[in-house]
């Protein structure tokens, strides 16, 4: 659509997921949050979250409880795919106990379980919007551009 509308166009899906694992993880390096629970509190003080817990799609525990210990959280945002689905004892294995994503299939989901591992789900479309955004205020740095938000993305800014 973009070649005939004769606009540039760059896929910069991939890059914004990494943004957000960035992101997500020193803020939970720098948190240091217990439970799960804190885990969704803090994901829902981050505006993307928020609007989306406000359209009835907010961050969930689907593998633990509000009380589960979180210990070592691995967040991993990348979106399309999940990786092999006896990855989890492996993480279990290597210290991990809680799995912070986009989203989960209900294969990956009974592996995580089975690996005794939490897992809490921010959602996909707010963590897409959160790493998008994220992108956008490091590429503003070098000047203001313009945007159109379309498919559910809302331009929310950063200071510093």
């Amino acid at each position: 659509m973009a070649r005939l509308l004769g606009l540039p166009m760059i896929c910069i899906h991939t890059a914004a997921d990494n943004c957000v694992t960035s992101y997500l993880g020193r803020l939970f390096e720098s948190e240091k949050p217990a439970r799960l629970r804190d885990v969704v509190r803090l994901l829902k003080e981050i505006p993307e979250y928020r609007r989306s817990a406000a359209l009835q799609l907010p961050p969930r525990i689907v593998s633990g409880s509000d009380d589960s210990r979180c210990g070592k959280i691995l967040v991993d945002m990348t979106g399309g795919t999940e990786g092999a689905k006896d990855v989890f004892d492996k993480y279990a294995a290597g210290g991990v106990s809680t799995l912070v994503g986009m989203h989960i299939s209900e294969d990956h989901l009974e592996n995580a379980k089975k690996a005794n591992l939490n897992v809490v789900i921010a959602g996909h479309i707010s963590s897409d919007n959160l790493g998008l955004n994220l992108l956008l205020d490091a590429v503003e740095k070098k000047g203001r551009l313009e945007y159109v938000c379309v498919s559910g993305f809302e331009r929310i800014r950063r200071d510093g």
